[in-house]
Parts: structure tokens; C-alpha cells; sequence
């Protein structure tokens, strides 16, 4: 089963895509309710819905979407109706009570935190203050990226690879945006040495930022998006 709710700077908080996945309606129908609502309370909506963006995974261009507590996803579905509705109005309600309960419980440690803590006591037992820290430091720099940093990696080369291409409206955009994304990725793992970006260690986060600000397509693709982009320019010029 899709996951409902989940977490978000420590509030349990749903999504506008899986109210219109769940729900049965179109995403830019939630979109246009939560507007309508945002604008009608203008003053209590940032504690009820966060605007955000996510990266669609087949076109690879940014969508908006809300993230909700509770209590917006309470303000949103109430006019939903029917059976089905109904169903999925509890289910949410039960998760949200459930992931909210869980939340106030202590956290447990994950097996990588729990190793991380382990080695850290073994440090502590058997080298002076000095070692220790350098140890700690070599070790949280060799754990891979947070999910925070996967994401900025993933929107700023996107960014990187659309602005290469012209822009989304480029001919080029169109005709090579599909080669040039996978392209680009293949080089950034080559070059790190890791089998998907999301491996990158933690300790070299800035120089996968420099690598993207540093990335030009090779020349052959260079050549053909210019041809795409001045082949428009010119049948522009004489239409003119």
C-alpha cells in the first residue's frame, strides 16, 4: 500500500499528489482547492499547508505541490463524498494519529546510526580525545549524502542540463532533453566513481555542486543543440 503520511521537520504531514492519487481526482483540481482555501485564510494557512516543488520522474521538469498537517488535510477532504471517500477520510485520520503517536515515542536508532554510535564508543574506549575526534570526523565525511543533499544535487542539474539546452521551450530541449539527462548522470557517476548519484559521499557534496556548475555537454552534443536552437532563430527571421 502507497505510504499516506510520513514525516517533515518533525511534523507528520501528507501530500496534495496523494490526495489526488487517493482520492481519485486530478492534481491540478487539489491544487486549485487548496489555493481557493489559502486564499480564503490567508492568515492561518502557513500552519495548515507548505507550497513546495517535486521533479517529475519520466519528464524530469518541476511540479508544484502542497505538503499538509492534520488539520489541512481535515480543512481539504471535508467536502469530498461517497463511499470510497469516506473510507480513505479514516484511513488518512488513523495514520496521521498513529505516525503522530510514534513521533512522541523515544526515537529508536537506525542499524546505520546504531553502528555509527557503537564505533564511536570503541573510539572513546581506546584512543585519547585527539584521535577520537579525527576518527569521528573520517567517518561521518565517508557516510553517503542525506536525502536533503540528493535532492538539491538532483534539482540544480537539472536545472544545469535544461539551461545548457536552451531553456524547456528550445527545439533542442524537445528533441535531445531525453539523451542529454541520462547522459549527463552517466559522466557525474563515472567521474565520482558510485552507481547512482544518491551514493555520493557525504565529504565531497561541494564538489558534486562544482561538478554540476562545471558540466557542458561534449562537443558533438554541443554542435547539434546549437543547430536546433539557431535553425529556430532563423526560420523565425523569415517568417518575419
Amino acid at each position: 500500500m502507497n505510504q499516506l503520511v510520513f514525516t517533515q521537520n518533525d511534523q507528520v504531514v501528507t501530500s496534495s499528489r496523494n490526495i489526488a492519487r487517493d482520492f481519485n481526482k486530478k492534481h491540478k483540481d487539489v491544487l486549485e482547492s487548496i489555493d481557493n482555501i489559502i486564499k480564503g485564510a490567508a492568515e492561518n494557512s502557513a500552519t495548515l499547508f507548505y507550497e513546495t516543488t517535486y521533479i517529475h520522474e519520466q519528464n524530469k521538469q518541476e511540479y508544484r505541490e502542497y505538503l499538509m498537517n492534520r488539520d489541512g488535510f481535515t480543512l481539504l477532504v471535508m467536502g469530498f463524498n461517497g463511499k470510497k471517500a469516506m473510507k480513505f477520510k479514516i484511513d488518512y485520520m488513523n495514520a496521521f494519529k498513529q505516525m503522530e503517536k510514534e513521533l512522541k515515542q523515544p526515537r529508536v536508532l537506525s542499524g546505520r546510526e546504531q553502528l555509527v554510535a557503537s564505533m564511536k564508543l570503541s573510539i572513546e574506549a581506546n584512543e585519547t580525545l585527539e584521535k577520537h575526534d579525527e576518527r569521528i570526523t573520517n567517518l561521518e565525511d565517508n557516510m553517503r549524502i542525506s536525502g536533503r543533499d540528493e535532492h538539491i544535487l538532483n534539482r540544480k542539474a537539472n536545472r544545469k542540463i535544461v539551461q545548457c539546452l536552451g531553456g524547456k521551450n528550445a527545439p533542442a530541449y524537445q528533441k535531445l532533453s531525453r539523451s542529454v539527462f541520462p547522459k549527463f548522470w552517466n559522466e557525474f557517476k563515472r567521474h565520482f566513481e558510485i552507481p547512482r548519484y544518491g551514493e555520493l559521499p557525504n565529504k565531497r557534496f561541494e564538489e558534486g555542486l562544482r561538478f554540476i556548475d562545471a558540466w557542458q555537454p561534449d562537443t558533438s552534443t554541443k554542435m547539434e543543440i546549437d543547430n536546433l536552437n539557431m535553425q529556430e532563430s532563423m526560420d523565425f527571421g523569415e517568417g518575419a
